[in-house]
């Protein structure tokens, strides 16, 4: 399953860890996404909103 929002498509961000010392490690951070059951083209159905879209209201829950 994909992590990516289906209202604004937002996804996995990479960047790096860096520890107290310095030193670098690859890092990924993920979108809190949730499933929802909202009306999707008129119909209800089950899909993966990110929480932002959820407090912004641009979800129509059902």
């Amino acid at each position: 399953m994909s992590q990516r929002c289906a209202i604004c498509g937002r996804g996995p961000e990479f960047g790096s860890k860096v520890s107290h010392s310095g030193r670098h490690s690859r890092r990924v951070r993920l979108p809190n996404l949730q499933r929802v059951h909202a009306v999707v083209a008129g119909r209800r159905g089950r899909i993966r909103v990110c929480t932002r879209c959820i407090k912004a209201g641009k979800v129509t829950k059902a």
